[in-house]
């Protein structure tokens, strides 16, 4: 008859609480019983615990009661995580391992009928949540693949298993003989930063739709391309990631940390900015996130990188204007029944529409067939508010077949990316984060406008009927126009070109 307790986590959203596994071994009839809000998938632990440590040559106590409690009871528990610690705290609690070594580990992964250790989502939001703790002396032990992503948090000491042999050996069990290479302490080795997407060199013409996605990976500015088929909106909007500077440490741990909730982390593209191109027929949960437990949607997997919808007006409207709130705020909040949960969302959204249904309307090359009330039924489908959160509205025409063979090759990612990190170096020094997110007081003082600027923006918004709104962002495009021209002040010409980009309507 034994007790033991095993730590280990368990995800709520992005946070991961930690949680401890009782397990308790008393005289009775044979039983497993399980405990603390499991779900179905943590409940099947019993079958995979149990034949892991038989088939790994290891005892299993057929003769006894077993009790497990995943404590504290109101924390939800979902997935094969806990696999490892119940089957550790069976080992130690029927004395085949020393209790007493369990002391400064956290345990995470799921386990095969043959006591090899899976991978399990989630391994870095454990190791933030460890590092965040101030455990400085803890240890995670957790298999191939969840080892490397965790020990991309610093100062964080990561052990990666291959099976439950090599996690009873190096706890003491007499009976285990691991393998070799199965148990080792793991070194973050972060991949190369460099991102290897298309180059904006590819897009010959479209001057003014260049010059828009410049500004906008300058600030941060989310962007509206209209066009007829085949213009290169979709072109465009692929290269923006490659525009923006690349992302500071905190930064690509919490894309990383959002991306392994998912099971999409990937070693390779760490550091770079995530660029998400969800089908238009996503749901709103499939974009804002959702389910049970809440899962992060398409606006959380693309934090600190790109969102694209194509085909913009084609989406669902419940789709659209449930990103009002996320493009303002920069997270989004998920609530349910029984709990909230919280997930980043600070996304650059940029979309690409057709301006009537049949795509021609504007077209010189091409004759629209849509009747004025398909026109303003398909432009109806994007909410006034909406369009009003979106920075910059640019049109990008068709260009004639004699111009694109004759159209000398456009300038270079890396030129244009050398002028986006300027600037936005600019605006970090003024006020430390990008001009998409300047509101209140703060767009007042570090706008730097002129008297002239100032009466050209007052003219143009009483003209078309602006909104405050829409006043703001005129205003942070501008400075972010004239932070690449390395002026200090909002003068005439750079509001001149951010008025540009506002749609009449707003």
């Amino acid at each position: 008859m034994g007790l033991c307790l095993v730590q280990s986590r368990t995800l709520v959203g992005l946070n991961a609480h930690p949680v401890c596994v009782e397990v308790h071994l008393a005289n009775g009839l044979p039983s497993f019983t399980l405990v603390g809000l499991a779900d179905t998938e943590v409940k099947e632990a019993r079958e995979r615990v149990r034949s892991a440590i038989q088939n790994a040559g290891l005892e299993w106590p057929s003769s006894q009661r077993i009790t497990v409690n995943l404590a504290p009871a109101d924390l939800p528990k979902e997935s094969g995580r806990f696999d490892l610690p119940i089957a550790v705290g069976i080992l130690a609690a029927s004395g085949q391992i020393d209790p007493s070594r369990l002391a400064g580990h956290e345990f995470a992964g799921e386990l095969s009928l043959g006591g090899e250790l899976r991978p399990v989502r989630g391994a870095l939001p454990m190791a933030l949540a460890l590092r965040h703790s101030g455990a400085d002396a803890t240890a995670l032990v957790l298999p191939p693949g969840s080892a490397e992503e965790a020990a991309l948090a610093p100062g964080v000491r990561v052990y990666r298993a291959r099976h439950l042999l090599d996690v009873a050996h190096h706890l003491g069990a007499a009976e285990a003989t691991p393998d070799p290479d199965g148990w080792c302490a793991v070194q973050a080795a972060p991949a190369a930063r460099h991102s290897t997407g298309p180059d904006l060199a590819d897009v010959k013409g479209q001057a003014a739709a260049r010059r828009a996605l410049e500004i906008a990976a300058a600030g941060q500015h989310s962007l509206l391309l209209s066009g007829p088929p085949g213009a290169g909106k979709s072109m465009l909007a692929q290269r923006l990631a490659g525009l923006l500077p690349e992302m500071d440490e905190v930064e690509a741990l919490e894309s990383a940390a959002v991306a392994s909730l998912t099971g999409r982390f990937d070693p390779a593209r760490w550091g770079q900015r995530p660029t998400c191109a969800p089908h238009h027929t996503a749901s709103a949960v499939a974009l804002v996130g959702g389910g049970s437990p809440p899962r992060p949607g398409e606006i959380s997997l693309a934090h600190h990188g790109v969102l694209f919808l194509d085909e913009l007006p084609e989406f669902p409207r419940a789709a659209l204007e449930a990103l009002r709130e996320p493009l303002e705020t920069g997270q989004i909040r998920i609530s349910r029944a029984a709990r909230q949960t919280d997930f980043p969302a600070r996304f650059q959204l940029v979309g690409a529409m057709n301006p009537c249904p049949c795509g021609y309307l504007g077209a010189s090359h091409q004759r629209c067939r849509c009747t004025p009330d398909q026109i303003a039924r398909y432009q109806g489908k994007l909410s006034g508010p909406l369009m009003d959160r979106i920075d910059l509205h640019v049109e990008v025409p068709m260009l004639p077949p004699e111009a694109l063979l004759s159209a000398t090759p456009g300038e270079a990612s890396a030129a244009v990316r050398a002028r986006v990190q300027a600037a936005r170096a600019r605006a970090l020094q003024r006020q430390g984060h990008a001009n998409h997110r300047l509101q209140g007081d703060a767009l007042d003082r570090l706008v730097g406008l002129t008297p002239a600027a100032q009466t050209l923006l007052h003219n143009a918004a009483t003209r078309l009927g602006w909104s405050g709104r829409a006043m703001h962002r005129a205003l942070r495009v501008a400075r972010t126009i004239a932070d690449l021209a390395g002026q200090p002040q909002t003068d005439v010409p750079h509001m001149a070109e951010a008025l540009q980009y506002r749609p009449v309507r707003a």
